[in-house]
């Protein structure tokens, strides 16, 4: 199984520019042969960005429409995060698309950040899906810290033998590359899933800066992260401008 991770720009309350940017990723990431593309958190308004409020979209909608089509048209799956508007609440959400536009599977996150109360529900689910590459479990960022693995650990209960995670890793303005964040947040708890429950764990983030919501000035900084068995099989680049393919 190939996998296209998308470490990706993200601007605030920029839909268009931002879905736009994802699919021209997927289409460079389709004349690598690949089987799967992976893109992160909230890829539409940003995390946390105020105008998600308003003018988020339903799941099945408007924006996840278009991963169906290109998941479609290119005879490839894909993963995506996306703001889902219920009524008149919004959940931070994950979808899986399978090779004919299908969404199999959908994650509403779960462990949610105290900033992130006013902007999304808590989801009240976590399941996996069969595929022709094994079976698939899907989570969200946060899902995967220390104090919530019970979230991995139940998918791979239940049998994943992948568990992707859209992501939006936000830092402090004043980290970089020689001031490593992460070791302990991240690489810690996916290698213990990977090594405990013999599962890759693949994890993509956007990059740039939050100008919008609790969080704005700081900046998502990439250094996306796929965990095997026996360690790191690949990152990102580690800077708020790394926008690329893996």
């Amino acid at each position: 199984m190939k996998i296209g991770i998308v470490q990706l720009l993200v601007e605030g309350a920029e839909p268009e520019r931002n879905l736009e940017r994802a699919s021209r990723y997927i289409e460079k990431a389709v004349t690598c042969q690949v089987d799967m593309v992976l893109l992160p958190e909230t890829i539409d308004f940003g995390w946390t960005h105020p105008e998600s409020l308003l003018n988020a979209k339903p799941v099945p909608g408007e924006y996840s429409q278009i991963f169906c089509d290109l998941a479609k048209k290119n005879s490839i799956w894909i993963c995506v995060g996306l703001t889902e508007k219920v009524n008149d609440s919004n959940f931070n959400s994950a979808i899986l698309i399978n090779r004919k536009g299908e969404i199999v599977l959908k994650h509403r996150k779960i462990n949610l950040l105290e900033v992130e109360f006013p902007f999304y529900q808590i989801g009240n689910k976590i399941e996996v899906v069969n595929t022709d590459f094994g079976i698939i479990g899907l989570n969200i960022c946060a899902d995967n810290y220390w104090g919530s693995k019970y979230l991995g650990e139940s998918l791979a209960a239940m049998g994943a033998n992948l568990i992707l995670s859209p992501s939006s890793w936000t830092v402090d303005h004043a980290v970089n590359e020689a001031n490593e964040p992460y070791e302990d947040k991240w690489e810690k708890p996916y290698s213990y899933l990977a090594s405990n429950f013999n599962l890759i764990l693949a994890s993509t983030t956007s990059v740039g800066y939050l100008v919008g919501g609790p969080y704005v000035g700081k900046k998502m900084i990439g250094k996306s992260l796929v965990m095997g068995p026996d360690g790191i099989i690949d990152q990102g680049g580690f800077n708020e401008f790394s926008s690329h393919l893996l």
